[in-house]
C-alpha cells in the first residue's frame, strides 16, 4: 500500500473524486459562468490563476466582506486565503472605500502629486525605516524597478535569487535547482532570457553557498524573502539574515528585501522587528487594500549611488523622461489614498495585535489536531500568516519545501474545505488573517479540519 505524508494516496484519489462531484453539484452557477468565461479568456477566467483552485472550475463571487464572502451559488465561506495577501486588510472595509470613493470625485489620475502623498511618505519612513520611496503598480514591477536601480549603481549584471522564491513576474528570479542544476521554475517559458547571464541561484540558508556566489562580484543585488513563502514556508536559520546582510556589504552588493507575504510579521515588517537592514524593500498587494499598489524605499547610501547613476531633474541637466522605470498610474491619486487609509486605519498596530494571536489560536489548533491524528506534518507562523504542510519538519530550503508539497492531497484539501465553507490559498496551504478575522473563523477551521482528519485516518465523515 503506497502511503506519502501518512496518509493513503489511494484514499485520497477516492476523496477527491467523491468532493469533485460534490462541488460540481452544489456550483451549478459558478460552473455555468466559466463555461461562458472560456469563450472570452485566453484561460477562461481575467487571470489565468484564478482558474487553479481545486474543483476544475473557481466559483464566482457575490460579495466579499470582512473575513467573509459569498459566491453566486448562495454559498457563505471563511477566507483565509483573502486573495493571496491582497485582501489581508480584510475585504470591503468602508474606510479604504471612502477614501478611494472621495478621491474618485476629486480626480482618479492627474500624473500629479497630493497632499496624500506626504503623509504616505512620512508613513513609509516612519513604519519602515528607509528614508527615500517611489510608488509602483505591483510588487513585481517595484521588484524590476530595484534591480534595474542596483545595476545602475553597481555596474553589474547578475541577481542571485533562493532556488524556490517568488517574486512575482521577475524574469531573474523565475529559477530553481533541480538535481543540483539550474532550471526553470515550475518548468516555465524562458522567454528567451538569458537566465544563465543574469541570474545565480543557491539554496536559502546555506552561508557557504551564498559567500561562494557573492564572492566573484559580478551581483548586482540579492533578491530575497527574508522568510521564503508561495513555496511554503522556509525560515531563515539563526543568524542567516545577519550573514546576508554581511556579505553583501562587503562585497558591494545591494540586498533588495521583498515583504510583499511577510508584512505579515507586524506593521513594519519582518526585517524591521528583527533588525535587518536591507538597501532596498520592497512591498505589494496588501498596502491599499486591494487597490494594486506597492511601494519601494532606499537607504540613503545606495540612494545616493541612485543618483550619481541617474541625476535628479535640473533644467540643465539631460535626463531620460522615464530612466526606464515608472508607468503612467503609479502613484495615482486613487491609490495613494488607498494606502493611506490602509496604513493609517486598517494595518494599523491595534490591527497586529488582534491578528497575530488569533493566527496563532489557529496554529496551535491546527498542531493539536494534526498530532491527535498521528500525522508526519508541521505548521509554521510569520505573524497573521499559517502554513500547513506535509512533512514532520520545517523546511531549510526551497528544495525541502518543494519535496514535502502534495499535489493531489493539497487539492483534496482545498477542495473539501471548500465544499464546507472555507477557502485557504490554492497555491499551497497557506492561511492568512486579516483586522476583521474572529474567533469563530478559527472554530468554523478547527471543525472542518478535524473532520477532514478524521476521514484521512479512516473515520466516517
Amino acid at each position: 500500500m503506497d502511503h506519502k505524508a501518512g496518509v493513503d494516496t489511494r484514499l485520497v484519489t477516492q476523496l477527491y473524486a467523491r468532493e469533485r462531484e460534490r462541488f460540481e453539484t452544489t456550483h451549478p452557477r459558478s460552473r455555468a459562468l466559466f463555461a461562458r468565461g472560456k469563450e472570452t479568456y485566453l484561460y477562461g477566467a481575467p487571470l489565468h490563476w484564478m482558474r487553479r483552485w481545486a474543483g476544475g472550475f473557481p466559483i464566482y463571487v457575490q460579495v466579499a466582506k470582512g473575513s467573509c464572502l459569498t459566491d453566486v451559488d448562495g454559498h457563505e465561506y471563511v477566507d483565509f486565503c483573502l486573495g493571496d495577501t491582497g485582501a489581508m486588510a480584510g475585504h470591503g472595509d468602508p474606510r479604504i472605500a471612502d477614501a478611494v470613493h472621495c478621491q474618485m470625485l476629486a480626480g482618479a489620475t492627474m500624473m500629479l502629486p497630493t497632499a496624500d502623498a506626504l503623509w504616505l511618505g512620512d508613513e513609509l519612513k516612519r513604519r519602515f525605516g528607509l528614508p527615500y520611496w517611489n510608488l509602483a503598480t505591483s510588487a513585481s514591477d517595484a521588484n524590476r524597478f530595484c534591480i534595474r536601480l542596483s545595476r545602475m549603481a553597481t555596474g553589474r549584471e547578475k541577481v542571485l535569487v533562493f532556488s524556490g522564491c517568488y517574486h512575482g513576474s521577475v524574469e531573474e528570479a523565475h529559477v530553481e535547482l533541480r538535481d543540483g542544476r539550474v532550471a526553470l521554475r515550475n518548468n516555465i517559458h524562458a522567454n528567451a532570457f538569458d537566465h544563465a547571464r543574469l541570474s545565480k541561484v543557491i539554496e536559502f540558508n546555506d552561508p557557504e553557498a551564498l559567500a561562494r556566489a557573492l564572492a566573484d562580484g559580478d551581483v548586482a543585488c540579492v533578491l530575497a524573502e527574508p522568510v521564503m513563502t508561495n513555496c511554503g514556508m522556509v525560515p531563515p536559520a539563526a543568524g542567516y539574515l545577519d550573514t546576508l546582510r554581511r556579505l553583501t556589504r562587503e562585497t558591494g552588493t545591494v540586498l533588495i528585501i521583498d515583504e510583499t507575504h511577510t508584512i505579515s510579521s507586524g506593521p513594519g515588517g519582518y526585517a524591521r522587528i528583527h533588525g535587518i537592514e536591507p538597501d532596498m524593500f520592497v512591498l505589494g498587494k496588501a498596502i491599499a487594500g486591494g487597490i494594486p499598489a506597492a511601494v519601494y524605499g532606499l537607504a540613503k547610501p545606495i540612494a545616493e549611488r541612485v543618483w550619481q547613476a541617474l541625476p535628479p531633474v535640473d533644467p540643465a541637466v539631460k535626463q531620460s523622461a522615464n530612466a526606464g522605470f515608472g508607468g503612467t498610474l503609479a502613484g495615482n491619486a486613487v491609490t495613494v489614498a488607498a494606502l493611506r487609509a490602509t496604513l493609517e486605519h486598517v494595518l494599523t498596530e491595534d490591527a497586529y495585535e488582534r491578528m497575530i494571536p488569533l493566527a496563532g489560536r489557529l496554529a496551535a489548533s491546527a498542531r493539536r489536531l494534526i498530532d491527535a491524528a498521528g500525522l508526519p506534518w508541521h505548521v509554521t507562523q510569520i505573524g497573521a500568516r499559517i502554513e500547513q504542510m506535509f512533512s514532520p519538519t520545517v523546511p531549510r530550503n526551497g528544495s525541502e519545501a518543494r519535496d514535502a508539497r502534495d499535489g493531489a492531497l493539497e487539492g483534496l484539501l482545498h477542495l473539501y474545505f471548500m465544499n464546507r465553507g472555507v477557502l485557504i490559498t490554492p497555491f499551497h496551504t497557506m492561511l492568512l488573517l486579516c483586522p476583521a478575522s474572529l474567533p469563530e473563523d478559527i472554530a468554523r477551521h478547527e471543525e472542518v479540519f478535524s473532520t477532514f482528519l478524521a476521514e484521512l485516518r479512516g473515520g466516517a465523515e
